[in-house]
């Protein structure tokens, strides 16, 4: 995430840019990535985000600990990375604001490990994209054994906590030059993966003139790169992160949110940095608009947790329409919930057939309206979720 200004102006420019794709889409379908999806989460060891606790896993990337509360009154519940390692007064801090963080392995994270706070350790972020040189140029990438090194490293230092690791855009993107001389090694992902316990990517495809559906083709192909072992988190773009790139509209937001929740991710992240015109680096909170829609987004998933930290059910529902609709399908508390948006620009309305159950009337959550018969319009790229009954 550290190089998204200079590679987010490479890709914009790009002569192989891809465009929104419409019903002939390559991203996996949501069926497909529950067949291979554990039937028991516990699977997935003791590192499934917030499985244990009911919560689901939202987080804010490289933030001052000054503004944890800030952060938690909008629903995040996690930092991911800390400027200065941790030091003992951001680890106060955070306490105080009751915000768990992901951080680097130095000396003070290692005296503090009854701390609660220390959620976590961080490796290097963006392992696989091209790395500064020192002299103002880029380096290759940095080999996935050293990742898988450092990552034993840090696990015999502690065995109790885990290990978070973020790549860059080219798990999702096939355009990407960022990696330089590692570019089109898509089988890289795989090896990097064994340096974690949770596996993460980030793309921002608004910024910068992609596919919006690549948020759900990064958490596909992630999925498969771990074999459908570990968790899969992602990172969300929230702000207009250079003058000369386009900012996402809230509705965006949540259509990348929940494309990748219904594609299997099990945390959000939000990148909340601004670089030009002036550096910002909490932009989320200093833009009123989308820090409120970000809020709705948060309650709405914290609202859903129960049910998202719940195995999908495969082949649980079928979906008929004139463009993509892709679903996900969880059953808690006497209710059957089907997650549903459009992975296209066009509207298309979709019928919904239950493999299992006998449909009587659904409840549109946040939308104040029921549906009688299990159909639905969809505006381009919306994201409607249903409670069954």
């Amino acid at each position: 995430m550290r190089h998204a200004l200079l590679f987010v102006t490479l890709v914009a420019c790009s002569d192989s840019q891809q465009q929104p794709n419409d019903a002939g889409s390559d991203v996996i379908g949501q069926n497909d990535v529950a067949a291979d999806a554990p039937a028991n989460l516990d699977q997935y060891g003791p590192w499934f985000g917030g499985y244990k606790d009911a919560s689901f896993p939202i987080s804010v990337w490289l933030q001052s600990p000054s503004s944890a509360a800030s952060y938690a009154s909008i629903g995040v519940n996690r930092f991911i990375g800390l400027y200065n390692g941790p030091t003992q007064s951001d680890l106060d801090t955070l306490s105080s604001a009751n915000m768990p963080a992901y951080c680097d392995q130095n000396s003070v994270g290692l005296a503090n490990l009854s701390n609660k706070t220390i959620a976590g350790w961080t490796q290097e972020d963006e392992p696989d994209n091209a790395q500064p040189d020192g002299q103002g140029g880029y380096g290759p990438c940095i080999a996935p054994s050293q990742i898988q090194s450092l990552y034993q490293t840090m696990k015999t230092k502690d065995p109790s906590r885990p290990v978070f690791l973020n790549v860059g855009q080219g798990v999702a993107n096939d355009a990407w030059v960022g990696r330089g001389s590692c570019s089109n090694q898509p089988q890289d992902y795989a090896e990097y993966a064994k340096g974690a316990d949770i596996v993460s990517f980030d793309v921002y495809p608004i910024n910068s003139g992609l596919d919006i559906t690549l948020v759900a083709l990064g958490v596909d192909r992630l999925g498969q790169a771990v074999s459908f072992k570990k968790p899969v988190w992602n990172w969300i773009e929230c702000t207009k992160i250079d003058q000369a790139n386009p900012k996402p509209t809230p509705d965006q937001v949540k259509a990348e949110v929940w494309m990748s929740i219904i594609h299997g991710s099990m945390g959000i992240g939000y990148f909340v940095h601004q670089f030009t015109p002036t550096f910002d680096e909490h932009a989320l909170l200093d833009d009123p608009a989308m820090k409120s829609a970000v809020a709705a987004i948060n309650t709405q998933i914290q609202g859903l947790a129960a049910a998202l930290n719940t195995a999908p059910i495969t082949n649980a529902v079928t979906v008929a329409s004139s463009s993509k609709v892709d679903v996900l399908a969880k059953r808690q508390g006497g209710h059957l919930y089907v997650f549903a948006v459009s992975m296209t620009g066009t509207q298309t309305t979709a019928t919904f057939t239950l493999d299992h159950d006998t449909f009587t009337s659904a409840t549109v959550l946040g939308e104040n309206r029921s549906l009688s018969t299990f159909q639905d319009t969809f505006a381009p790229y919306a994201v409607h979720l249903y409670q069954v009954q």
